[in-house]
């Protein structure tokens, strides 16, 4: 059994990245690598509740990057804690064996079972402001850290300013964590490789800097975590998801909306989405969106079916029997689901006029607009603010890894841990690490 293990979840790390990553692969030597194939959906909750679950989507229920309470009529985004996850997570079978984690910045770790826990956690205040904070345990932790480091620089984290400051925080903060406490498993989220690929698309030259700048963070963080445990631990490194470029966009509640099925009103400050009175909407998240229908009418499904066949950049159209062939068949899954072509990705605009896009739609503002919106990685300088033009995003993710442009990677420190190097699912990931604390799951 296994005294430590550090797990480094990365976002976009693809095989080619590798490549170019003289420290990681140096740190690696000996190893193995793996192609690794994300679970549908490619997006940033469902692959780590994947790989802290050994489950899809159908299991863990973590069916997209936000939710859409029917009960309540309420769209969410990034914002839910650790117990909407529906299955047993890798820290909760390690406590049984009595055993120390630490999770670092995973979404949805809020109030999960690990013994030491960072996120990020800003103050809502009654003006609108927000003050820099972050959830951890324990709760005394995050003190400790802005007294150190300095506050976690949120606007680096995401935004038009996103960038390495925010992964060099979170490794800073996971190395005084190390030396503190060393658990016996540590997994970090490391987010930097997605800013750049997103925004100028995965082969830019901003991209590779990012690759660059990313494997110099890692050499670093290696050689400092590994003084901390007093010895190398065992590396496991998973790319979450790949990001391809992208030349189209697709604008699902538009369609819906000229259709007559999805309804706004107007409150003085833009248009809103109507939920209760709208027959269908769709919340979208990068390459896929659920399209959530009234009182699930069959009729109205079929329309949008055929709506949505019609449309260009969307490849697939899923429902009834075909989400479970994707393992999306949850209760909090939509009726339908849309699924992009993989040069297009899809936003969640609903007004027509631009005069009429509600004050949101300009800013920062991750939880309240009821889709992901990668246009937040660019800044308008003419306004001040975020554009309003979807086409400038170059690269996105999410749709089903079909060939391996959309696959990333696995790396051991040690050889013969990887299950099967030709082709792994993010799912394996859980069985790989479980394994190494002598724990079999089925």
């Amino acid at each position: 059994m296994r005294d430590s293990v550090v797990f480094l979840s990365v976002p976009g790390l693809r095989e080619r990245d590798v490549a170019a990553m003289s420290n990681l692969r140096s740190i690696m030597a000996g190893g193995e690598i793996a192609d690794l194939t994300p679970s549908f959906p490619c997006v940033t909750c469902p692959v780590q509740a994947a790989m802290a679950t050994g489950a899809a989507a159908s299991g863990h229920g973590i069916v997209a990057n936000g939710f859409y309470w029917r009960e309540r009529r309420v769209a969410e985004m990034w914002t839910s804690p650790n117990g909407c996850i529906q299955r047993p997570q890798l820290w909760e079978l390690l406590a049984r064996q009595g055993l120390k984690t630490a999770v670092w910045f995973l979404l949805h770790s809020k109030d999960c079972r690990a013994d030491y826990v960072c996120t990020p956690a800003p103050i809502h205040n009654p003006d609108g402001s927000e003050s820099l904070w972050c959830y951890t345990r324990p709760d005394s932790l995050y003190g400790t850290l802005r007294d150190e480091l300095g506050h976690f620089p949120l606007d680096h984290f995401w935004g038009p300013a996103a960038g390495l400051a925010s992964s060099r925080w979170i490794a800073d903060s996971a190395v005084h964590a190390a030396r503190r406490w060393r658990p016996n498993l540590f997994q970090v989220y490391l987010p930097h490789l997605d800013y750049a690929a997103q925004r100028s698309g995965p082969d830019s030259a901003a991209a590779q800097q990012a690759v660059a700048e990313f494997d110099e963070l890692l050499g670093a963080l290696f050689g400092r975590l590994a003084e901390a445990y007093g010895a190398s631990p065992l590396w496991l490194v998973a790319g979450e998801y790949a990001i391809t470029p992208v030349d189209h966009v697709s604008y699902p509640n538009r369609v819906l909306r000229e259709a007559g099925l999805l309804t706004v009103r107007d409150g003085g400050e833009g248009e809103q989405i109507d939920f209760e009175n709208s027959l269908a909407w769709a919340m979208v998240d990068h390459q896929f969106s659920h399209v959530f229908v009234q009182n699930r009418d069959a009729a109205a499904i079929r329309k949008i079916a055929e709506l949505f066949r019609r449309q260009p950049g969307i490849a697939e159209v899923l429902a009834g029997e075909d989400l479970p062939r994707y393992e999306l068949d949850h209760a909090r899954s939509g009726e339908l689901v849309l699924i992009s072509a993989p040069s297009s990705w899809q936003a969640y605009y609903w007004w027509v006029d631009e005069e009429r896009a509600p004050p949101l739609a300009r800013t920062i503002d991750i939880h309240r607009k009821p889709g992901y919106d990668p246009v937040e990685l660019q800044f308008d300088p003419a306004t001040r603010s975020i554009p309003l033009d979807a086409a400038l995003v170059k690269g996105s993710h999410g749709a089903p890894a079909r060939d391996r442009s959309q696959r990333t990677v696995m790396l051991s420190s040690e050889p013969g841990l990887l299950p099967d190097p030709t082709g792994m699912r993010d799912v394996d990931v859980f069985r790989v690490v479980a394994r190494q604390f002598g724990i079999e799951v089925e």
